[in-house]
Protein backbone atom coordinates (compact mmCIF):
# COMPACT_ATOMS: atom_id res chain seq x y z
CA UNK A 1 0.00 0.00 0.00
CA UNK A 2 2.96 2.37 0.52
CA UNK A 3 3.51 2.28 -3.25
CA UNK A 4 -0.12 3.22 -3.91
CA UNK A 5 -0.79 7.00 -3.92
CA UNK A 6 -2.95 8.12 -1.02
CA UNK A 7 -5.60 9.56 -3.34
CA UNK A 8 -5.89 6.22 -5.13
CA UNK A 9 -6.26 4.46 -1.77
CA UNK A 10 -9.19 6.75 -0.95
CA UNK A 11 -10.82 6.04 -4.32
CA UNK A 12 -10.48 2.31 -3.67
CA UNK A 13 -12.14 2.90 -0.30
CA UNK A 14 -15.03 4.72 -1.98
CA UNK A 15 -15.62 1.87 -4.44
CA UNK A 16 -15.39 -0.80 -1.73
CA UNK A 17 -17.74 1.22 0.46
CA UNK A 18 -20.42 1.35 -2.23
CA UNK A 19 -20.05 -2.36 -3.05
CA UNK A 20 -20.10 -3.52 0.57
CA UNK A 21 -22.93 -1.11 1.39
CA UNK A 22 -25.06 -2.48 -1.44
CA UNK A 23 -24.27 -6.02 -0.30
CA UNK A 24 -25.21 -5.17 3.29
CA UNK A 25 -28.49 -3.65 2.12
CA UNK A 26 -29.32 -6.82 0.18
CA UNK A 27 -28.82 -8.88 3.34
CA UNK A 28 -31.81 -7.20 4.95
CA UNK A 29 -32.15 -5.97 8.51
CA UNK A 30 -33.63 -2.85 10.07
CA UNK A 31 -32.34 0.26 11.78
CA UNK A 32 -33.09 -1.31 15.15
CA UNK A 33 -31.74 -4.74 14.18
CA UNK A 34 -29.09 -4.33 11.45
CA UNK A 35 -27.32 -7.28 9.87
CA UNK A 36 -23.72 -8.17 10.72
CA UNK A 37 -22.20 -6.42 7.70
CA UNK A 38 -24.03 -3.16 8.33
CA UNK A 39 -22.94 -3.30 11.97
CA UNK A 40 -19.32 -3.91 10.94
CA UNK A 41 -19.29 -1.03 8.46
CA UNK A 42 -20.95 1.29 10.99
CA UNK A 43 -18.40 0.36 13.66
CA UNK A 44 -15.43 0.97 11.36
CA UNK A 45 -16.76 4.33 10.25
CA UNK A 46 -17.71 5.53 13.72
CA UNK A 47 -14.31 4.55 15.18
CA UNK A 48 -12.52 6.53 12.48
CA UNK A 49 -14.65 9.66 13.04
CA UNK A 50 -14.24 9.28 16.81
CA UNK A 51 -10.46 9.23 16.41
CA UNK A 52 -10.59 12.42 14.35
CA UNK A 53 -12.94 14.13 16.79
CA UNK A 54 -10.66 13.20 19.68
CA UNK A 55 -7.87 15.22 18.07
CA UNK A 56 -10.01 18.30 17.40
CA UNK A 57 -9.86 19.87 20.92
CA UNK A 58 -6.05 19.77 21.35
CA UNK A 59 -5.52 20.72 17.71
CA UNK A 60 -7.80 23.78 17.88
CA UNK A 61 -6.50 24.91 21.28
CA UNK A 62 -2.78 24.52 20.56
CA UNK A 63 -2.93 25.66 16.92
CA UNK A 64 -4.94 28.82 17.61
CA UNK A 65 -2.87 29.76 20.68
CA UNK A 66 0.42 29.40 18.78
CA UNK A 67 -0.91 31.11 15.64
CA UNK A 68 -2.12 34.16 17.57
CA UNK A 69 1.13 34.29 19.55
CA UNK A 70 3.02 34.23 16.25
CA UNK A 71 1.11 37.30 15.12
CA UNK A 72 3.64 39.42 17.01
CA UNK A 73 5.78 38.87 13.91
CA UNK A 74 2.97 39.72 11.48
CA UNK A 75 2.13 43.32 10.65
CA UNK A 76 -1.23 42.72 8.95
CA UNK A 77 -2.86 40.32 11.44
CA UNK A 78 -6.04 42.38 11.88
CA UNK A 79 -6.38 42.75 8.10
CA UNK A 80 -6.07 38.97 7.66
CA UNK A 81 -8.87 38.39 10.16
CA UNK A 82 -11.21 40.91 8.51
CA UNK A 83 -10.41 39.63 5.02
CA UNK A 84 -11.25 36.09 6.17
CA UNK A 85 -14.62 37.12 7.61
CA UNK A 86 -15.37 39.24 4.53
CA UNK A 87 -14.79 36.36 2.11
CA UNK A 88 -16.78 34.02 4.35
CA UNK A 89 -19.68 36.46 3.95
CA UNK A 90 -19.18 36.98 0.20
CA UNK A 91 -19.22 33.27 -0.63
CA UNK A 92 -22.19 32.71 1.69
CA UNK A 93 -24.12 35.53 -0.03
CA UNK A 94 -23.45 34.09 -3.48
CA UNK A 95 -24.47 30.62 -2.27
CA UNK A 96 -27.74 31.80 -0.76
CA UNK A 97 -28.53 33.75 -3.94
CA UNK A 98 -28.13 30.50 -5.90
CA UNK A 99 -30.41 28.70 -3.45
CA UNK A 100 -33.10 31.38 -3.64
CA UNK A 101 -32.88 31.47 -7.44
CA UNK A 102 -33.35 27.72 -7.76
CA UNK A 103 -36.22 27.76 -5.27
CA UNK A 104 -38.07 30.54 -7.07
CA UNK A 105 -37.61 28.87 -10.47
CA UNK A 106 -38.72 25.38 -9.45
CA UNK A 107 -41.11 25.94 -6.49
CA UNK A 108 -40.20 22.57 -4.87
CA UNK A 109 -42.88 22.80 -2.16
CA UNK A 110 -45.75 22.89 -4.63
CA UNK A 111 -44.28 20.00 -6.66
CA UNK A 112 -43.73 17.58 -3.79
CA UNK A 113 -45.93 14.58 -3.00
CA UNK A 114 -44.75 14.16 0.59
CA UNK A 115 -47.49 13.31 3.08
CA UNK A 116 -48.52 16.30 5.19
CA UNK A 117 -48.78 14.00 8.21
CA UNK A 118 -44.98 13.91 8.25
CA UNK A 119 -44.93 17.55 9.38
CA UNK A 120 -43.38 17.68 12.84
CA UNK A 121 -41.58 20.26 14.95
CA UNK A 122 -37.98 19.07 15.61
CA UNK A 123 -36.65 18.59 19.12
CA UNK A 124 -33.62 20.81 18.38
CA UNK A 125 -34.34 24.38 17.37
CA UNK A 126 -32.18 27.44 16.85
CA UNK A 127 -32.54 31.06 17.86
CA UNK A 128 -30.39 34.17 18.01
CA UNK A 129 -30.29 33.76 21.79
CA UNK A 130 -28.49 30.43 21.27
CA UNK A 131 -25.57 32.34 19.81
CA UNK A 132 -25.22 34.64 22.80
CA UNK A 133 -25.53 31.77 25.25
CA UNK A 134 -23.42 29.34 23.25
CA UNK A 135 -20.43 31.58 22.64
CA UNK A 136 -19.67 32.01 26.37
CA UNK A 137 -17.68 29.01 27.68
CA UNK A 138 -19.44 27.19 30.48
CA UNK A 139 -16.16 25.77 31.76
CA UNK A 140 -12.44 25.89 31.06
CA UNK A 141 -12.50 22.94 28.65
CA UNK A 142 -15.71 23.88 26.75
CA UNK A 143 -17.29 20.59 27.74
CA UNK A 144 -21.03 19.98 27.39
CA UNK A 145 -22.98 17.03 28.73
CA UNK A 146 -26.05 15.45 27.14
CA UNK A 147 -28.33 12.73 28.45
CA UNK A 148 -29.46 9.86 26.23
CA UNK A 149 -32.80 8.07 26.33
CA UNK A 150 -31.17 5.10 28.09
CA UNK A 151 -30.04 7.31 30.96
CA UNK A 152 -26.38 7.50 29.95
CA UNK A 153 -24.56 10.84 29.84
CA UNK A 154 -22.08 11.76 27.12
CA UNK A 155 -19.58 14.64 27.08
CA UNK A 156 -18.82 16.69 23.98
CA UNK A 157 -16.67 19.70 23.18
CA UNK A 158 -18.37 22.86 21.99
CA UNK A 159 -15.88 23.85 19.30
CA UNK A 160 -17.07 27.46 19.14
CA UNK A 161 -16.48 27.88 22.87
CA UNK A 162 -13.14 26.13 22.56
CA UNK A 163 -12.20 28.56 19.80
CA UNK A 164 -13.13 31.48 22.06
CA UNK A 165 -10.96 30.06 24.87
CA UNK A 166 -8.04 29.53 22.50
CA UNK A 167 -8.31 33.08 21.13
CA UNK A 168 -8.36 34.55 24.65
CA UNK A 169 -5.33 32.49 25.71
CA UNK A 170 -3.47 33.38 22.53
CA UNK A 171 -4.12 37.10 23.01
CA UNK A 172 -3.00 36.78 26.65
CA UNK A 173 0.25 35.11 25.57
CA UNK A 174 0.75 37.86 23.01
CA UNK A 175 0.09 40.54 25.64
CA UNK A 176 2.40 39.06 28.29
CA UNK A 177 5.30 38.87 25.86
CA UNK A 178 8.60 37.21 26.75
CA UNK A 179 7.38 36.04 30.16
CA UNK A 180 4.93 33.73 28.35
CA UNK A 181 7.61 32.14 26.17
CA UNK A 182 7.75 28.92 28.30
CA UNK A 183 4.00 28.50 27.84
CA UNK A 184 4.33 29.18 24.13
CA UNK A 185 7.16 26.64 23.79
CA UNK A 186 5.01 23.97 25.48
CA UNK A 187 2.12 24.81 23.12
CA UNK A 188 4.36 24.55 20.07
CA UNK A 189 5.82 21.22 21.21
CA UNK A 190 2.35 19.87 21.99
CA UNK A 191 1.10 20.97 18.58
CA UNK A 192 3.94 19.09 16.84
CA UNK A 193 3.05 15.92 18.77
CA UNK A 194 -0.68 16.27 18.01
CA UNK A 195 0.01 16.80 14.31
CA UNK A 196 2.11 13.63 14.20
CA UNK A 197 -0.67 11.58 15.81
CA UNK A 198 -3.15 13.28 13.50
CA UNK A 199 -1.26 12.09 10.45
CA UNK A 200 -1.32 8.53 11.72
CA UNK A 201 -5.11 8.77 11.92
CA UNK A 202 -5.41 10.41 8.49
CA UNK A 203 -3.57 7.48 6.95
CA UNK A 204 -6.55 5.36 8.05
CA UNK A 205 -8.88 7.45 5.88
CA UNK A 206 -9.27 4.82 3.12
CA UNK A 207 -10.44 2.25 5.71
CA UNK A 208 -12.69 4.81 7.38
CA UNK A 209 -14.16 5.69 3.99
CA UNK A 210 -15.16 2.06 3.42
CA UNK A 211 -17.05 2.00 6.71
CA UNK A 212 -18.68 5.43 6.44
CA UNK A 213 -19.86 5.17 2.84
CA UNK A 214 -20.79 1.52 3.22
CA UNK A 215 -22.96 2.31 6.23
CA UNK A 216 -24.60 5.21 4.37
CA UNK A 217 -25.49 3.04 1.36
CA UNK A 218 -26.77 0.23 3.59
CA UNK A 219 -28.83 2.45 5.89
CA UNK A 220 -30.40 5.26 3.88
CA UNK A 221 -32.99 4.05 1.44
CA UNK A 222 -33.46 5.98 -1.78
CA UNK A 223 -37.23 5.42 -1.78
CA UNK A 224 -37.67 8.48 0.41
CA UNK A 225 -36.31 10.70 -2.36
CA UNK A 226 -39.17 10.36 -4.84
CA UNK A 227 -41.80 12.46 -2.95
CA UNK A 228 -39.21 15.24 -2.61
CA UNK A 229 -37.49 14.73 -5.95
CA UNK A 230 -37.54 18.37 -7.10
CA UNK A 231 -36.23 19.58 -3.73
CA UNK A 232 -33.39 17.03 -3.70
CA UNK A 233 -32.38 17.92 -7.27
CA UNK A 234 -32.47 21.62 -6.37
CA UNK A 235 -30.18 21.12 -3.37
CA UNK A 236 -27.59 19.09 -5.28
CA UNK A 237 -27.72 21.37 -8.33
CA UNK A 238 -27.14 24.34 -6.02
CA UNK A 239 -24.25 22.59 -4.29
CA UNK A 240 -22.75 21.66 -7.67
CA UNK A 241 -23.00 25.25 -8.90
CA UNK A 242 -21.16 26.52 -5.82
CA UNK A 243 -18.37 23.95 -5.78
CA UNK A 244 -17.86 23.60 -9.56
CA UNK A 245 -18.69 27.13 -10.78
CA UNK A 246 -18.45 29.73 -7.99
CA UNK A 247 -15.30 28.34 -6.37
CA UNK A 248 -13.40 27.90 -9.67
CA UNK A 249 -14.36 31.44 -10.72
CA UNK A 250 -12.95 32.80 -7.44
CA UNK A 251 -9.77 30.79 -7.89
CA UNK A 252 -9.23 31.90 -11.46
CA UNK A 253 -10.00 35.52 -10.54
CA UNK A 254 -7.09 35.35 -8.10
CA UNK A 255 -4.74 33.63 -10.52
CA UNK A 256 -4.91 30.25 -8.78
CA UNK A 257 -5.02 26.89 -10.56
CA UNK A 258 -8.39 25.17 -10.21
CA UNK A 259 -6.84 21.75 -10.77
CA UNK A 260 -4.20 22.24 -8.08
CA UNK A 261 -6.82 23.36 -5.57
CA UNK A 262 -9.24 20.49 -6.10
CA UNK A 263 -6.55 17.83 -6.27
CA UNK A 264 -5.09 19.21 -3.05
CA UNK A 265 -8.38 19.60 -1.16
CA UNK A 266 -9.81 16.26 -2.35
CA UNK A 267 -8.96 14.23 0.80
CA UNK A 268 -10.89 16.69 2.98
CA UNK A 269 -13.81 16.97 0.55
CA UNK A 270 -14.32 13.23 0.21
CA UNK A 271 -13.98 12.64 3.95
CA UNK A 272 -16.54 15.38 4.61
CA UNK A 273 -18.93 13.73 2.14
CA UNK A 274 -18.83 10.33 3.79
CA UNK A 275 -18.49 11.46 7.42
CA UNK A 276 -21.02 14.32 7.26
CA UNK A 277 -18.99 16.22 9.86
CA UNK A 278 -17.12 19.49 9.33
CA UNK A 279 -15.72 19.25 12.85
CA UNK A 280 -14.62 15.64 12.38
CA UNK A 281 -12.94 16.62 9.13
CA UNK A 282 -11.28 19.71 10.61
CA UNK A 283 -7.84 18.11 11.18
CA UNK A 284 -7.70 16.97 7.55
CA UNK A 285 -8.99 20.32 6.29
CA UNK A 286 -6.26 22.18 8.13
CA UNK A 287 -3.59 19.80 6.83
CA UNK A 288 -4.61 20.10 3.18
CA UNK A 289 -4.96 23.89 3.52
CA UNK A 290 -1.36 24.11 4.70
CA UNK A 291 -0.31 21.77 1.89
CA UNK A 292 -1.87 24.24 -0.56
CA UNK A 293 0.72 26.80 0.52
CA UNK A 294 -1.27 28.68 3.17
CA UNK A 295 1.06 29.58 6.10
CA UNK A 296 0.46 27.45 9.17
CA UNK A 297 0.20 30.53 11.38
CA UNK A 298 -2.78 31.75 9.33
CA UNK A 299 -4.35 28.39 8.48
CA UNK A 300 -4.47 27.33 12.13
CA UNK A 301 -6.65 30.38 12.80
CA UNK A 302 -8.79 30.53 9.64
CA UNK A 303 -9.67 26.83 9.28
CA UNK A 304 -11.05 26.26 12.84
CA UNK A 305 -12.97 29.53 12.48
CA UNK A 306 -14.36 28.31 9.16
CA UNK A 307 -15.31 24.92 10.59
CA UNK A 308 -17.65 26.66 13.01
CA UNK A 309 -18.97 29.55 10.91
CA UNK A 310 -18.26 28.90 7.20
CA UNK A 311 -21.10 26.70 5.88
CA UNK A 312 -22.09 27.44 2.29
CA UNK A 313 -23.99 24.15 2.11
CA UNK A 314 -25.68 23.85 5.51
CA UNK A 315 -26.16 27.54 6.26
CA UNK A 316 -26.76 29.08 2.82
CA UNK A 317 -28.12 26.89 0.02
CA UNK A 318 -30.01 24.39 2.16
CA UNK A 319 -31.94 26.75 4.49
CA UNK A 320 -32.81 29.04 1.57
CA UNK A 321 -34.27 26.20 -0.49
CA UNK A 322 -35.90 24.64 2.58
CA UNK A 323 -37.61 27.88 3.56
CA UNK A 324 -38.99 28.27 0.02
CA UNK A 325 -40.08 24.62 0.08
CA UNK A 326 -41.91 24.99 3.41
CA UNK A 327 -43.56 28.21 2.26
CA UNK A 328 -44.75 26.58 -0.97
CA UNK A 329 -45.95 23.45 0.80
CA UNK A 330 -48.07 25.41 3.27
CA UNK A 331 -49.23 27.96 0.68
CA UNK A 332 -47.40 30.95 2.19
CA UNK A 333 -46.38 33.70 -0.23
CA UNK A 334 -42.91 35.12 0.35
CA UNK A 335 -42.23 38.81 -0.24
CA UNK A 336 -39.02 40.55 -1.26
CA UNK A 337 -38.43 41.31 2.42
CA UNK A 338 -38.64 37.59 3.21
CA UNK A 339 -36.00 36.78 0.60
CA UNK A 340 -33.75 39.50 2.03
CA UNK A 341 -34.25 37.98 5.49
CA UNK A 342 -33.24 34.57 4.13
CA UNK A 343 -30.04 36.11 2.78
CA UNK A 344 -29.35 37.89 6.08
CA UNK A 345 -29.86 34.79 8.20
CA UNK A 346 -27.73 32.71 5.86
CA UNK A 347 -24.80 35.14 5.93
CA UNK A 348 -24.92 36.00 9.63
CA UNK A 349 -26.82 33.11 11.18
CA UNK A 350 -24.26 30.35 10.68
CA UNK A 351 -22.33 31.74 13.63
CA UNK A 352 -25.48 31.52 15.72
CA UNK A 353 -25.67 27.77 15.19
CA UNK A 354 -21.97 26.99 15.56
CA UNK A 355 -21.44 24.21 18.06
CA UNK A 356 -25.10 23.20 17.84
CA UNK A 357 -26.78 20.40 15.91
CA UNK A 358 -26.09 20.87 12.22
CA UNK A 359 -28.42 22.07 9.50
CA UNK A 360 -31.65 21.33 11.38
CA UNK A 361 -30.92 24.09 13.87
CA UNK A 362 -29.96 26.48 11.08
CA UNK A 363 -33.19 25.63 9.26
CA UNK A 364 -35.36 26.25 12.33
CA UNK A 365 -33.60 29.58 12.85
CA UNK A 366 -34.46 30.58 9.27
CA UNK A 367 -38.09 29.43 9.50
CA UNK A 368 -38.68 31.12 12.85
CA UNK A 369 -37.16 34.39 11.57
CA UNK A 370 -39.56 34.29 8.58
CA UNK A 371 -42.51 33.19 10.71
CA UNK A 372 -42.95 29.92 8.77
CA UNK A 373 -44.29 26.73 10.43
CA UNK A 374 -41.49 24.84 12.20
CA UNK A 375 -43.50 21.66 11.56
CA UNK A 376 -42.22 21.88 8.00
CA UNK A 377 -38.85 20.61 9.22
CA UNK A 378 -40.36 17.17 9.78
CA UNK A 379 -41.16 16.91 6.07
CA UNK A 380 -37.44 16.97 5.26
CA UNK A 381 -35.95 14.86 8.05
CA UNK A 382 -36.28 11.53 6.21
CA UNK A 383 -33.88 12.61 3.46
CA UNK A 384 -31.61 14.82 5.55
CA UNK A 385 -28.71 12.32 5.79
CA UNK A 386 -28.60 12.00 1.99
CA UNK A 387 -28.53 15.77 1.56
CA UNK A 388 -26.09 16.24 4.43
CA UNK A 389 -23.32 14.41 2.58
CA UNK A 390 -23.28 16.96 -0.24
CA UNK A 391 -23.78 19.92 2.10
CA UNK A 392 -20.81 18.98 4.28
CA UNK A 393 -18.54 18.41 1.27
CA UNK A 394 -19.28 21.96 0.06
CA UNK A 395 -18.81 23.36 3.58
CA UNK A 396 -15.35 21.86 3.97
CA UNK A 397 -14.21 22.75 0.45
CA UNK A 398 -15.13 26.37 1.14
CA UNK A 399 -13.31 26.26 4.48
CA UNK A 400 -10.08 25.52 2.58
CA UNK A 401 -10.85 27.87 -0.32
CA UNK A 402 -11.18 31.12 1.62
CA UNK A 403 -7.80 30.87 3.41
CA UNK A 404 -6.13 30.13 0.07
CA UNK A 405 -7.80 33.13 -1.59
CA UNK A 406 -7.05 35.49 1.31
CA UNK A 407 -3.45 34.28 1.53
CA UNK A 408 -3.03 34.96 -2.20
CA UNK A 409 -4.59 38.42 -1.91
CA UNK A 410 -2.30 39.30 1.01
CA UNK A 411 0.83 37.96 -0.69
CA UNK A 412 1.57 35.27 1.92
CA UNK A 413 0.61 32.21 -0.15
CA UNK A 414 3.46 29.89 -1.13
CA UNK A 415 2.49 29.88 -4.81
CA UNK A 416 5.17 27.34 -5.80
CA UNK A 417 3.92 24.91 -3.16
CA UNK A 418 0.32 25.53 -4.23
CA UNK A 419 1.16 24.58 -7.81
CA UNK A 420 3.25 21.55 -6.86
CA UNK A 421 0.98 20.06 -4.18
CA UNK A 422 -1.47 17.98 -6.19
CA UNK A 423 -2.58 15.82 -3.27
CA UNK A 424 -2.16 15.34 0.44
CA UNK A 425 -0.11 12.23 -0.21
CA UNK A 426 2.85 14.43 -1.19
CA UNK A 427 3.39 15.34 2.47
CA UNK A 428 3.12 11.84 3.91
CA UNK A 429 6.02 11.37 6.32
CA UNK A 430 8.53 8.74 5.36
Amino acid sequence: MKRTPFGVQVLIGLVLGVVLGALARSLGGTTEDPNWLTTTLSTIGSIFVTLLRALVPPLVLLAVVTSIANLRQVTNAARLAWQTLLWFAITALVSVAIGIGLGVLTDPGARSSVDASAAEVPTSTGSWLDFLQGIVPGNTFALQGSASDDGSVSLNFNVLQLLVIAVVLGVAVLKVGEKADPVLNVARSGLAVVQTVLWWVIRLAPIGTVGLLGKAVATYGWDALSPLGVFVVDVYVGLALVIFVVYPVLLRAHGLSVRSFFSGVWPATQLAFVSRSSIGTLPVTQRVTEDLGVPQSYASFAVPLGATTKMDGCAAIYPALSAIFVAGFFGVDLSLTDYLLIAFVSVVGSAATAGLTGATVMLTLTLSTLGLPLAGVGLLLAIDPILDMGRTAVNVTGQALVPAVVAKREGILDVARYRDRHSVRDSVPA
